[in-house]
């Protein structure tokens, strides 16, 4: 999900969160911002002016997030030169509000405040996840590249053997064909869009550096890893230390997954001791892939649910897919949603108009305007993505009562990992609750293999890619990778972490990271490492707190009420409180843990391990 302003508390590219009072007009707005000024020009700031910066700073916010999001929702839905550039205004008045108070902010850094307060203001200091300076011009050109960025990608076409692809089509290519040269032709066909990106991402680092540097930090990447209630090097050691619990697992994947589509395509598609070519893998960005499960299936294993069959079979739409989803939380005893979203969620791909597909979900006034925005196919991905979605949904209606400072997740992670949790309930024994599966027809145990080959074949696999996208940011806002290394320091980090390669030398002007939505959507992706660690670890907790009893991925909490009242009572927190604290509400304990997920796949880890046992992995 798009917004304009992060200002590291209230707002969340994930999250999106507006107004809670959309009435405030333009003369308040102003004694606001007057109320505002007068703080950051007092020589000696008091207790009582860090309340009332507080108070009118909160005022000011709410104001602004309402207009911010319809804004934002109206470009996502109806991509067009008038969206466009009001869009790229109201971006370029966020970016001039987080300086302003950010910079106002730091007038209370030697004022001792209560806990609260200072969360509240530390919270605004950060800023957004890309600040312009103050000097006059910054913000607006700031705000255009990022409009322009977020258009080209949403707008990417290409041509192949005559016909005009846009990304759902080409996804569609790669995700079905077995042929080496269309996936060759269709992977670098898509990344023919984003070459016109690199300039004027190369201009953005270095504005929102600027503006970084005038926040405290020495660089954008800095600034982002302040934001996990901890140290920044700290946070870089945690990631390391839960992808270091997890490796082996990849590891174990990937050799398997390498050695069958060697099988498949021979040494000179998939060599043995080389990277696997990234665009085989089923997924336009190989960060998952699910797609061909088919190609690398366990020998003689019992089949499992073929859920996109299931779904068509019995004659479900993208809407019906929604209601079922809907009903797993209010199963758990959250309140149904309002009728207002499906009036205006965006459910299905609308003809005639260009909108962003990428799935995402809102809350345009912070109380019950909730909505998802998805192109949604009647499918296992997206049943599971409408799962994931709502789960945004329904945390952004836990934490509405909070501050408008606390309006997100514990952490970036929580928000993603929630809908995910869920997701992992869809188990066949839930299929059979909700009447898409015959209970005669539930696989027995002897098909777990398969289940969890499927499974790992996204969430593992997805792992390094959710570690490294962020990395490769991270190297260009320091400096490390230049404009020049752009493309070949991303290749350099799918390599390391994913064991992927191009298929083929990529030219001179390519900028491959511009093909990922992320990238020129502006979205910090971190969160989804944490987010496949934090799912698992939250789904144990629920499964525990359930008193469910054997294996892991056998575990749904559907209709479990004692569950959803935990669960609720962690996400009502919003960003009140650092994240272990709201960690530990519902799992009893405040570390993030990847053993989770060991537990989870353990019987596919025994497999993995037996069948590469005299193979030569890595790359």
């Amino acid at each position: 999900m798009k917004h304009a302003l992060l200002l590291a508390t209230s707002l969340s590219l994930f999250a999106l969160t507006a107004c809670q009072n959309p009435t405030i007009d333009s003369e308040t707005s102003q004694t606001v911002k007057d109320a505002v000024e007068t703080v950051t020009q007092n020589d000696a700031p008091t207790l009582q002016d860090a309340k009332e910066f507080l108070e009118t700073t909160e005022a000011r916010l709410v104001e602004f997030n309402l207009r911010s999001a319809k804004t934002a929702w109206a470009k996502a839905t109806n991509i067009t030169d008038a969206t466009n550039e009001a869009e790229a205004i109201v971006n370029a008045e966020g970016a001039k509000l987080s300086t302003e108070l950010s910079n106002a902010a730091k007038r209370f850094n030697d004022l001792s405040l209560p806990a609260d307060m200072r969360r509240k203001i530390d919270g605004l200091k950060r800023g957004s996840s890309f600040p312009a300076p103050e000097k006059e011009g910054a913000a607006d050109e700031l705000a255009q590249i990022m409009t322009r960025l977020d258009s080209r990608y949403g707008t990417g076409k290409f041509t192949y053997k005559g016909e005009t692809l846009t990304l759902g089509q080409a996804s569609d290519v790669i995700a079905e064909s077995r042929d080496p040269a269309e996936l060759q032709a269709i992977w670098e066909g898509w990344r023919t869009i984003s070459p016109a990106m690199k300039d004027d991402y190369a201009r953005m680092v270095e504005i929102i550096n600027e503006g970084a540097r005038e926040l405290g930090y020495d660089d954008a990447g800095a600034l982002w890893r302040g934001g996990y209630d901890m140290d920044g090097d700290a946070f870089t050691k945690e990631a390391d230390r839960l992808w270091g619990q997890v490796k082996p697992l990849y590891d174990q994947l990937h050799c398997y997954v390498r050695s069958e589509l060697n099988e498949k395509y021979g040494d000179t598609v998939v060599p043995l001791d080389q990277p696997i070519r990234a665009d085989i893998l089923g997924n336009m960005w190989g960060q998952s892939w699910g797609n061909v499960f088919d190609e690398v299936a366990p020998a003689n294993a019992v089949k499992g649910v073929d859920v996109t069959q299931l779904l068509k079979d019995k004659n479900y739409d993208p809407v019906k897919m929604v209601e079922v989803g809907e009903k797993f939380f209010t199963s758990m005893g959250f309140a149904p949603l309002p009728e207002t979203f499906w009036e205006r969620s965006q459910i299905v791909k609308p003809e005639g108009r260009e909108v962003v597909c990428h799935a995402s979900a809102w809350n345009l006034d912070d109380k019950d305007d909730v909505r998802i925005k998805m192109c949604t196919k009647v499918n296992a991905e997206d049943f599971s993505t409408v799962h994931h979605e709502l789960g945004h949904n329904f945390y952004q209606r836990a934490y509405k009562d909070q501050p408008v400072f606390y309006r997100s997740g514990a952490n970036d992670g929580f928000h993603e990992a929630i809908g995910d949790m869920i997701a992992l309930s869809i188990t066949p024994e839930y299929l059979v609750e909700i009447g898409l599966l015959e209970k005669e027809a539930v696989p027995g145990a002897d098909a777990d293999l398969t289940l969890l080959m499927r499974q790992a074949m996204d969430k593992v696999a997805f792992l390094p890619f959710g570690l490294m996208v962020d990395q490769w940011r991270w190297k260009v806002f320091s400096g490390e990778y230049s404009p020049a290394d752009y493309n070949d320091g991303w290749w350099e980090l799918r390599e390391k972490y994913q064991g992927l390669r191009a298929p083929s030398e990529r030219p001179a002007d390519a900028f491959d990271p511009g093909a990922k939505y992320h990238i020129p959507g502006n979205t910090p992706y971190m969160r989804y490492f944490l987010a496949h660690i934090l799912q698992f670890q939250f789904h144990k907790a629920a499964c525990d707190i359930a008193g469910v009893e054997g294996p892991l991925h056998r575990c749904s909490v559907y209709n479990n009420k004692e569950v959803g009242a935990r669960f609720n009572a962690m996400m009502e927190m919003g960003q009140s409180k650092p994240w272990p604290d709201a960690l530990e509400a519902f799992t009893g304990t405040r570390d993030m843990d990847g053993s989770a997920i060991l537990e989870y796949f353990a019987p596919l880890m025994t497999y993995l391990e037996a069948e590469n046992k005299d193979k030569s992995c890595g790359w």
